[in-house]
């Protein structure tokens, strides 16, 4: 069970209301866990739920060859938008629970809490048996979490307005702005561990009316321990769980996990 049924709403301005992701320094901290964990670098990397490609980019321009994964069409469509001058990705739509590639590769990434929005625990593991199958023999998967103290504090049944504008270049002398505010609204059920995300999109249009669109989503709280099962039971060693770029053990206030975990065939 998927707890995000397409991003048919968020899609187009999904990078515009997540502009603060440094995907440059995700990048460089892929790049180091390579070298702390593997022989060399590898050379094919699957970016998993790669939604509008960010990390994707970022990995295919250090020279990397890129597969990228995503079970949304619209995130897809908006990765493939961004990436005409940059060939050779292999951009497939698939769900991240039941996935298929054509051979295996020698990394995965999985970026930005996309794991939580698997509601499931035997979604969870059957994901990680996806990860390991396509990995080679001690392949290198890389991802994040948000944690309990996120859910409970950040989260929790907050609410947010999210807010941007557009540039519309229309030559030198003139330029128009469009913004786009995002509210959303969280609920959080600590029996459950499930919280659910309501946004409430409102996109300027050129003639100075605003579009609304609707979008629910819901992510699971998913304990440590219960990550660190279910990567042992898909047959894959964890290497280390940090709380940022710096490899910074995690606190009680660590917002974001950030895991690495080895491929043992």
């Amino acid at each position: 069970m998927s707890g995000c049924e397409g991003y048919s709403a968020i899609a187009r301005v999904y990078d515009r209301l997540n502009a603060e992701i440094d995907y440059a320094a995700w990048a460089d901290f892929v790049e180091r866990c390579f070298d702390r964990f593997l022989p060399r670098r590898p050379e094919l990397v699957l970016d998993l739920a790669c939604g509008t490609g960010s990390m994707t980019l970022q990995l295919a321009a250090r020279g990397y060859d890129m597969i990228a994964v995503d079970g949304s069409a619209e995130m897809l469509s908006e990765a493939y938008g961004r990436a005409v001058d940059t060939p050779g990705i292999l951009f497939l739509q698939q769900d991240m629970r039941e996935f298929e590639l054509y051979g295996t590769v020698g990394a995965v990434t999985c970026c930005l809490d996309s794991l939580n929005y698997l509601l499931a625990p035997d979604d969870l593991l059957r994901t990680f048996r996806c990860v390991h199958n396509y990995l080679d023999p001690d392949g290198l998967f890389l991802f994040d979490m948000n944690t309990p103290y996120k859910f409970q504090n950040v989260y929790g049944n907050n609410a947010y307005i999210l807010e941007d504008e557009l540039v519309w270049d229309e030559g030198e002398e003139t330029e128009e702005r469009a913004a786009v505010f995002c509210g959303w609204q969280n609920t959080f059920h600590p029996d459950t561990g499930l919280c659910e995300f309501d946004l409430s999109l409102f996109e300027e249009m050129p003639d100075g009316n605003y579009r609304r669109s609707d979008e629910h989503q819901t992510e699971r709280c998913y304990l440590l321990t219960e990550i660190k099962q279910a990567l042992a039971d898909a047959g894959l060693e964890l290497l280390g769980v940090w709380s940022d770029f710096s490899f910074a053990e995690p606190t009680d206030v660590t917002e974001r996990w950030y895991f690495a975990a080895r491929a043992k065939k």
